[in-house]
Order: structure tokens, then C-alpha cells, then sequence
């Protein structure tokens, strides 16, 4: 696991019933005909041919934990009104590889879905490139120079539209959404704001502050948080490979474009070893590997957790809850640790297209013509700064000098949940086509990387705080990533479903999930013997078919990218 894409985390219940965002229904034909819009023939991307907008109501299935939002959202409001166009979302709750075995044994796919290998082996969604060339010319020039990437390399169709990962013009680079492993700014600075290199010094300073704050606002600290959720696994397995100086590809390290697994290597020992003895100090949350995603992001919300790895997309509007709580102490600084300070940090990288995530029709779709004009327009530089600006006026404002900018009061109703239910379409955006980097105008895609917006936009707790490093903004933290290797990433690619290389990896992940954990909680004396049973086991597994695979598509991708 460990992809690299940003979905946006909605906090809060989630629901068990999911409903529209306008009250509409919508069926679910059997027609999988990937030019059945008879109806769309002709028109224009937001209606029919003689220029009035047609509604038309799009299900909308999303691979993860969110809320719906509200009947009378304005973005939602706007794209109705001038595409014709209303969404019909159901996120998930419980297990994901539950929820899509029920949808693949029905065949009770929605119009659209995220991206997911399983549903894609099942044959779950249409091919995209005809109806792309026929009619989505924005999206076609948006994808061109990333075309051969996103063919399955199985049969050479594109079936997901990534999500991330495709720059035009300047990149600005303010905000770090990567994994790192996390502190509280309130440990840095109490320490008096060092810079901290490695693993044992990281856990040297919870420690320290832990026993001086046995509390933080009358609830018992937690020195350190591990994330094992479902997919969300990369906060349990994914440290050893960043502290020996190597970046995300997901379960394998690469050297000298060869991978191999790392779970059971000494290295990965070393650092699981480093956890039991924290747990023994009683660094860890007792709760930690029993507690679900929102339960994980509630204490974080809290203000009690002092540290943890993860990537900063996953817990963002637990930090969000931070901001609006005016607890700026509390939110977090992402430290590239390693083991020892002659190896260089490598969590940082260069945009990488975001494969297998994103939006995909599926074979149940009504109408993929409407839809795939709906995405087209979509794409367009006006809607892309709806979504990620807002409203001019309301959300932004244009400066003299063309630049967009935030009054404080626009800030801070951007990092407030509530408001952004009913104000945001981050549920859509998130799975989107977007462009990122720059607009034709020069302001940036995301207002967090528009430099004098971030500089505006900082409070003066966080002022004094870069300051103190004598840093511009967090990702000054981090060392400058070189260029990506032509395969990289190698999470992203594909086992294909039912492939030995796929069972391999799924009884890796097991392995992992069941044994990591108890290795963790293990009394110190046993935890080598834990440990020997947990790398006896993987070397029963046919690591070999795994290893081959990504090795393999490795090769594929140098051969096939570079073209």
C-alpha cells in the first residue's frame, strides 16, 4: 500500500444511509455501450444543442469515508444550473474489499466510481479513449503528454481518469501532503525548535515532553499514533523504506531499478523493534491498533497526539480542527527522519501521475457521452477555480495586480468543516480531472501554494515558528527531490486481480496487519521470537511471483514511458 494520491478526508459521522445531494433518483441501466448517449448527440458540454441545459442526475460511487453534502451546496447549486448536472454520492462505510465484492457479484455498479484494480479485473468500467477523442477535447489536451501511461498495460485501454498529477506552468511548492513522521510544533518549540534528523531523537522528545505534559487539556497524552486501518495500512508499514533514505513505492524498495520487498528485512526489524520499546515506555496508544479512521482522526482533533507517520492529505481536516480551534500549537511539523544523519531524506518527491485513482464510468452508465461532456467542461479553467478557489467575491478576492488572495475571514471558513459542506464540492474535486500548478494567469491552482496567499495567510504563531528555523514555509523541512526514476512509483502499479503476484502481496499485507502489531505489544523478551515467526511465515508466501511482477512492470515502463 502507500499510494500517494490527496483525496479530501471529510471528518466527522459518517452514514450509514447515503442520499443525494438533490433529491432525484437514478437507475441503473445495463446498456454498457461506451457510445449509448443517443441523447447527448450534438450537444454542447452543458446542454443540448440549441443551448438549453438539460438536467440529468449522475450516481457517484466514492471509495472512502466522507459526507454528503448539503441539499443547498452553492458549488453543487452552480454546476446544476449550468450544466444541468446533479450527483448522487454514496461514500463508503465498513470494508472496502466487502463493499466492492457485493458490487462486482450484482453487477450494481453507479455511473461513476473511483478507481479501484478490483474493478477494473471485473470488468466494471468502460474504455475511455474513443469517447475521450470524440468528445472531450479539453480532457484530451489536458492527458496528452501522460496518454501511454494511463493505458492498462494489460490490454492497452484507459479506463480511470487520473485525479493527480498533472502540472501546467509554475509549480509553487508551499504545503506538503507526503508522509513524514509528525510532531506537535508545541514539542519543537519547547525543545527550543531543533532540527531533528533521526529516529531515536524524534522519539527522544515526545518522551521528554510526555512526561512533563502528562495531560493536554485535562486528557491523558498519547506520545505516538499508528494509523492501521484498512487501506490506510502505509502508517504501519510503509517507515522503513523512507528511514534508509529511499522514497513511497509502496511494499518494495528499488535499487538500481530492481525491487524487492523490505517487510522482512533487518532494517524493517530495526524500526518495529524501536516501536515495542516506545510501547514499553508507554508511548504508543493503548487503543491504536484497534480504532477505526475517524476514531484516529478524532484524537488527533483532540490536540493529545504528539506524533505519528502518515501522509498529510489523510489527516488534514483533523489539523483543519485544530486551526478553527485556535490550537496552532497543536498541529503538526512533518520531520524526513532517517536512521543516521549520513543518509539523505528522500519523502519528497516530484508530482508522479496518480494511476488507478481518480474517476472511471462504469459499464451501468445511462448516458457516458453526457458524462464524459460533463467532465470535459469540467476540466475548464473557469470551473477548476470554482473548485479550488470558490466564488470570485465571495471565496477570493482579485487583487490590483491579478492575483487572487483571502480576506482572514475567507481563511478561516476554508479549514471549517461545517462550512465547507455546504460551500465546497471537495467529495467531486477530490476524484476529479484538475489541473495543478499554475492557471494561464499565473495564479496558482491550490491557494495554499499561491506564495503571497500562504505568507498572508499564516498566523503569527506559525510566523514565529518558520522564523525560528529561519524556514519560508514547512516544506523547507524537507530535502529538494531529484528527478523521478521513468517507473516510479511502484505502488502504483497493477497486480492484476486473481494474478499470483496479487495473491502473494494480499497474504503480505495479512502477514503484516496480523503480526506487526503484536510485535509491537510484545513484552521485549518475546519480541524477537515474534518477529522470527512473522519472517518464517513470509517466507512461505511466493514472494518471488511478487517481487517478478513489479520487476516486470518496471521494465514495461521504461520501455513504454519513455516514449
Amino acid at each position: 500500500m502507500g499510494g500517494r494520491f490527496k483525496p479530501l478526508v471529510r471528518l466527522g459521522i459518517l452514514m450509514a444511509m447515503t442520499f443525494s445531494v438533490v433529491l432525484s433518483g437514478c437507475g441503473g441501466s445495463k446498456d454498457n455501450s461506451a457510445d449509448n448517449g443517443s441523447s447527448s448527440t450534438g450537444q454542447t458540454a452543458t446542454g443540448s444543442s440549441d443551448g438549453k441545459v438539460e438536467p440529468f442526475n449522475v450516481s457517484v460511487f466514492i471509495g472512502e469515508a466522507g459526507q454528503q453534502p448539503t441539499p443547498d451546496n452553492k458549488i453543487y447549486k452552480k454546476i446544476k444550473d449550468e450544466t444541468g448536472a446533479t450527483f448522487n454520492f454514496e461514500f463508503l462505510a465498513g470494508d472496502i474489499n466487502q463493499k466492492l465484492g457485493v458490487m462486482i457479484a450484482g453487477s450494481d455498479y453507479p455511473d461513476l466510481m473511483t478507481g479501484n484494480t478490483k474493478l477494473t479485473a471485473a470488468g466494471a468500467y468502460i474504455p475511455l479513449e474513443d469517447l475521450i477523442e470524440k468528445y472531450a477535447p479539453n480532457l484530451k489536451k489536458h492527458y496528452e503528454k501522460y496518454w501511454n501511461m494511463m493505458k492498462d498495460p494489460n490490454d492497452g485501454h484507459i479506463y480511470i481518469l487520473p485525479n493527480y498529477g498533472v502540472y501546467n506552468g509554475k509549480l509553487n511548492s508551499t504545503w506538503y501532503s507526503g508522509p513524514a513522521f509528525w510532531v506537535q510544533k508545541d514539542v519543537l518549540a519547547e525543545a527550543g525548535y531543533p532540527k531533528v534528523k533521526t529516529l531515536d531523537e524524534y522519539f527522544d522528545l515526545i518522551a521528554k515532553y510526555k512526561a512533563k505534559h502528562p495531560t493536554i487539556d485535562g486528557s491523558p497524552t498519547i506520545g505516538f499514533e499508528i494509523l492501521n486501518y484498512d487501506w490506510k495500512n502505509w502508517g504501519l508499514f510503509n517507515p522503513p523504506q523512507h528511514l534508509i533514505g529511499h522514497p513511497n513505492d509502496g511494499g518494495v524498495v528499488v535499487n538500481n531499478g530492481v525491487a524487492e520487498i523490505f517487510a522482512d528485512k533487518d532494517y524493517a526489524k530495526k524500526y518495529y523493534q524501536k516501536l515495542n520499546q516506545m510501547n514499553e515506555q508507554g508511548l504508543i496508544d493503548k487503543e491504536t491498533f484497534v480504532q477505526n479512521f475517524d476514531q484516529y482522526l478524532a484524537k488527533l482533533s483532540s490536540g493529545t497526539v504528539l506524533g505519528m507517520f502518515d501522509q498529510h492529505w489523510n489527516f488534514q481536516n483533523a489539523e483543519n480542527s485544530l486551526i478553527t480551534q485556535k490550537k496552532f500549537n497543536r498541529t503538526y511539523v512533518g520531520l524526513p527522519l532517517v536512521y543516521d544523519t549520513s543518509t539523505k531524506d528522500y519523502y519528497r518527491d516530484r508530482a508522479v501521475l496518480n494511476l488507478n485513482n481518480g474517476f472511471g464510468i462504469s459499464v451501468n452508465a445511462k448516458d457516458p457521452v453526457k458524462i464524459i461532456k460533463l467532465l470535459d467542461t469540467l476540466i475548464t479553467e473557469d470551473w477548476q477555480k470554482v473548485f479550488s478557489w470558490g466564488i470570485e467575491g465571495e471565496d477570493y478576492i482579485v487583487n490590483d495586480q491579478g492575483r487572487f488572495m483571502r480576506t482572514q475571514e475567507q481563511r478561516d471558513k476554508q479549514s471549517d468543516g461545517t462550512w465547507k459542506l455546504a460551500n465546497k464540492a471537495d467529495a467531486l474535486f477530490g476524484n476529479l480531472p484538475k489541473i495543478e500548478g499554475s492557471f494561464s494567469d499565473g495564479n496558482s491552482t491550490d491557494a495554499a501554494a499561491q506564495p503571497e496567499e500562504y505568507k498572508a495567510g499564516l498566523n503569527d504563531y506559525d510566523k514565529k515558528f518558520l522564523e525560528a528555523y529561519g524556514y519560508d514555509s514547512y516544506v523547507d523541512f524537507f530535502s529538494e527531490p531529484p528527478e523521478n526514476p521513468i517507473y516510479y512509483p511502484a505502488w502504483s502499479i497493477d497486480l492484476v486481480e486473481g494474478s499470483p503476484a496479487k495473491v502473494a502481496n494480499t497474504k503480505l499485507n495479512d502477514l503484516s496487519t496480523k503480526y506487526l502489531p503484536k510485535a509491537v505489544l510484545a513484552n521485549p523478551s518475546d519480541f524477537d521470537s515474534v518477529w522470527n515467526e512473522y519472517t518464517s511465515q513470509i517466507h512461505k508466501v511466493d514472494v518471488k511471483a511478487y517481487e517478478d511482477k513489479i520487476n516486470e512492470q518496471i521494465k514495461w515502463r521504461i520501455d513504454n514511458w519513455s516514449k
